[in-house]
């Protein structure tokens, strides 16, 4: 150690991968792109916690973004082809991912955050997003909110599973379905408010809307309607992201353990990163209600 500080020694990565035969690196895949990753809170904050994970555990992350299924297709070809990454973290967000077969073909090792559509023998960690939509709509039933919507999306199974939730809480409590109550978006703020105004014809007094950033356009779609919250109709979010807390007014909402979700992959895939052989991992955090201004 002596001769290293005074020679300035350094060790020698490509050296070092080729006798182990490991990198040491390891790569996130989003492929719903820079767009998403830039607007929707959730993707810099699982970044971040996927990051500094990796950073713990002596890996290289690499970050891949991806615009299109056919820019995945290619990200996933260079991956498998040029062989630098021990292991795969994907995010599963489309309802179709030709490439996510690609992956789960090829004998890397690879973990999802969120449950894929096409490939249920795989790793996975996800929040409960069933129960979260369960929880949610049934705090709203318990206020006495007569006519609850839903502002969902229907991208991926959180969204699927956020409806499913919604819709088991109904019928628990023995209150009648309306698809006029039903209104779906993509998880932008747009999209959120576009959604919100098509439900106001059907009169609801509360909404449970499945991401913090769609609620932040549907209390700007009340805003535009001088409609108030909650004393017109209350709001219930999903996340628990800082858009929860910087929204006027604040929203109540389900938090999910976002940074939780990211160092449990990564550990995960360090686990299949030695011991390939090892059955699935299938991990569902439950999620919890925090209460802020947006119910009564």
């Amino acid at each position: 150690m002596t001769v290293v500080r005074e020679t300035g020694y350094e060790r020698n990565h490509i050296a070092t991968m080729l006798a182990s035969q490991r990198s040491n690196m390891i790569g996130l895949v989003i492929p719903s792109g820079a767009e998403a990753i830039f607007t929707d809170p959730y993707f810099p904050t699982l970044t971040r916690s996927i990051s500094r994970k990796a950073r713990e555990c002596q890996q290289t992350l690499a970050l891949f973004l991806c615009e299109s299924e056919q820019e995945g297709i290619d990200t996933v070809r260079s991956i498998l082809n040029t062989a630098l990454l021990d292991g795969v973290i994907i995010t599963s967000d489309y309802r179709n991912n030709s490439f996510e077969n690609a992956l789960v073909a090829s004998e890397m090792p690879v973990v999802f955050i969120g449950r894929p559509r096409q490939s249920p023998n795989v790793s996975y960690i996800e929040s409960d997003n069933f129960n979260g939509g369960l929880m949610a709509t049934e705090y709203l039933i318990e206020r006495g909110y007569k006519r609850i919507g839903v502002i969902s999306s229907f991208k991926n199974t959180s969204g699927d599973d956020r409806y499913l939730g919604y819709c088991d809480a109904l019928k628990k409590h023995n209150i009648p379905y309306d698809g006029a109550l039903v209104a779906e978006g993509d998880y932008s703020m747009e999209s959120g408010r576009q959604a919100m105004n098509d439900l106001l014809p059907a009169k609801p007094d509360a909404v449970f809307i499945s991401s913090d950033t769609m609620a932040l356009g549907a209390l700007r779609a009340l805003r535009e309607n001088n409609l108030r919250v909650p004393d017109d109709i209350a709001i219930m979010g999903h996340d628990n992201l800082p858009p929860a807390i910087q929204a006027d007014p604040q929203l109540t909402t389900i938090h999910q353990h976002v940074e939780d979700i990211g160092e449990l992959a990564v550990e995960t895939l360090l686990q299949f990163i030695a011991n390939p052989k090892r059955p699935p991992r299938q991990i569902s955090l439950p999620g919890k209600v925090i209460v802020r201004e947006s119910t009564r």
